[in-house]
């Protein structure tokens, strides 16, 4: 079965996105994209901790209500949420109310000063678990990979929550760490392009 599928506009695309106008802006110009924002990487870590057994159309179509709620994903104000920041989430139609992953990504902020702390930035901490190209499988092809499941452990020996391997994969893929555009994907050779120039942190 081939991994791409034509868009509106006849273009190849990842099968994923092709079919879905309402994924088109998002998998164009950011899924893939290396990024080093420190808040970026935290945003993208909690909406895939929200998204685990939902689909990722789900959280697009509420991301800009997860921003409001969590104060745009600033995680040194999230580390200083309490008890009736909880409660206030959970009574909040325009995310996904579930009380073990708010929680989670509450004490994930935590989790991610003392790493900056430790590390330097979030960034620099990432972009050293990014895999050599001879460990990468065949583009859409996979939902781990060794590289996923090393972060994964890594970040649960530091005590951080909701980031099982799958989770940490598609963290990896939508923050440029490595390149799952699929071959024949419109955008492939520009994100490879993008992650040739971008300047690895730390």
């Amino acid at each position: 079965m081939s991994t791409t599928l034509p868009g509106p506009d006849g273009l190849e695309r990842c099968r994923w996105c092709a079919g879905a106008p309402e994924f088109l802006d998002y998998h164009d110009r950011e899924w893939g994209f290396p990024v080093d924002d420190d808040r970026r990487l935290f945003e993208k870590l909690c909406l895939e901790s929200f998204q685990s057994g939902l689909s990722w159309r789900t959280i697009l179509a509420k991301r800009e209500n997860f921003r409001a709620a969590f104060a745009g994903f600033d995680f040194h104000r999230m580390a200083r949420f309490t008890d009736r920041d909880v409660a206030r989430l959970l009574d909040d139609a325009g995310i996904v109310r579930h009380r073990g992953k708010i929680e989670a990504v509450i004490h994930n902020a935590a989790c991610a000063q003392e790493l900056v702390q430790r590390e330097g930035s979030l960034a620099a901490y990432f972009w050293r678990h990014e895999p050599t190209a001879d460990a990468l499988g065949v583009p859409q092809t996979a939902s781990t990979s060794a590289a996923s499941i090393e972060l994964s452990k890594d970040l649960k020996r530091r005590g951080w929550k909701f980031v099982g391997p799958t989770t940490v994969f598609a963290f990896m893929q939508a923050m440029g760490l490595i390149n799952d555009h699929a071959e024949g994907c419109v955008v492939r050779a520009q994100a490879e392009k993008a992650r040739l120039r971008f300047k690895r942190p730390g």
